[in-house]
């Protein structure tokens, strides 16, 4: 077996102002594949092939040897590289079927970021890691386009300039004013405040920040806001500020300030789809009299409510009374609409 040497460069090859070179990963790639095939490259060919200079190849030979510990040498007679041993796999390029399948998944659930400053570098970066995913794949990513899908329902439908401001005055740290339309009010009004986070849940839009005027954190659902300005005012955002501690005893979104013992039984289809599912941390199951039993320390908040509704008659809330007592009135009122004479 032949030793190992490294190529001498007599001088540094000049590049073309107008070259750009590839991504260190992808030009090692395309290395590999020259040297895998056994036409013996050189610094030289290596440098004219991939649009860098030669000092760049040599770089990348010697990473490929010293970190990536891949065997190779250099052959004096043929001026060229070569594997001294069998390489199957190039190292960090290796991906599972199921690593593949995953990514692309995540690629399909990230939609929810069309149209907003995200979209773009997102799109670069899964289109990067396609490509240096590609010589290692077995199934090709159109098959997998067609074999795997996420689909959503009730996406957010915010103005992407209102969520381009926002976002920008997340990283800014800079105070806005907007009007914003609550739920249960007839018309806007007009909030100050300091942006700490916006968030995405259950596909809708929310930003988390300190409300100036009642000095305590709100949160803004963002199809409901309007007329985002700057202030002028620069603010820091609280270190201790923690967004999965806020919502630690919430169900959804809604604060959970009066953290309860949930106890919700369910029966029939419902329960085998509430088994199937993670719905809270603190959530518990198990199976009481061939019902099925959720437990849960949450916040008695609206989104809360609106869940178990959604069960219909497969739903019983055993605790607490109080959250028992507004269900019912609740379900009296919707049996009122729905048993009276059409106007």
């Amino acid at each position: 077996m032949p030793k190992k040497f490294k190529e001498k460069i007599s001088r540094t090859r000049r590049v073309p102002a107008q070259r750009t070179s590839r991504p260190p990963m992808e030009r090692m790639w395309k290395i590999h594949q020259e040297i895998a095939s056994g036409a013996f490259p050189n610094c030289r060919s290596l440098a004219d092939t991939l649009e860098v200079s030669s000092k760049t190849v040599m770089r990348d030979i010697d990473f490929m040897r010293d970190r990536l510990t891949l065997p190779l040498g250099y052959d004096p007679v043929r001026h060229g590289y070569f594997y001294t041993a069998a390489v199957h796999d190039f190292p960090m390029m290796k991906v599972t079927h199921g690593e593949v399948a995953a990514l692309l998944l995540a690629q399909k659930s990230l939609e929810q970021f069309r149209g907003t400053p995200f979209e773009r570098p997102l799109t670069d970066a899964f289109r990067k890691l396609s490509n240096a995913l590609g010589g290692e794949m077995d199934v090709a990513w159109h098959e997998l386009e067609q074999a795997l899908s996420v689909r959503s329902s009730g996406a957010s439908l915010a103005d992407m300039r209102i969520f381009d401001a926002l976002a920008r005055a997340v990283t800014d740290g800079a105070e806005v004013v907007f009007l914003y339309h609550k739920l249960a009010d007839a018309s806007s009004e007009t909030r100050t405040v300091r942006p700490y986070h916006l968030g995405c849940i259950e596909h809708q839009w929310y930003l988390f920040a300190h409300d100036v005027d009642r000095g305590a954190l709100r949160t803004f659902a963002l199809p409901r806001v309007t007329g985002v300005k700057r202030t002028g005012k620069k603010f820091r955002r609280p270190k201790n500020f923690s967004l999965a501690k806020i919502l630690e005893g919430s169900f959804a979104v809604f604060q959970g300030g009066n953290v309860r013992r949930v106890k919700i039984r369910f029966r029939g289809a419902a329960a085998r789809l509430v088994a199937e599912r993670s719905w809270h941390s603190s959530q518990k199951l198990r199976h009481e009299g061939g019902r099925l039993v959720l437990e849960m320390h949450v916040g008695l908040s609206p989104d809360l409510r609106h869940w178990i509704l959604g069960w219909g008659d497969e739903a019983e809330v055993c605790e607490p009374a109080e959250l028992r007592r507004d269900l019912a009135r609740v379900t009296q009122r919707a049996s009122a609409v729905y048993t009276r004479k059409g106007d």
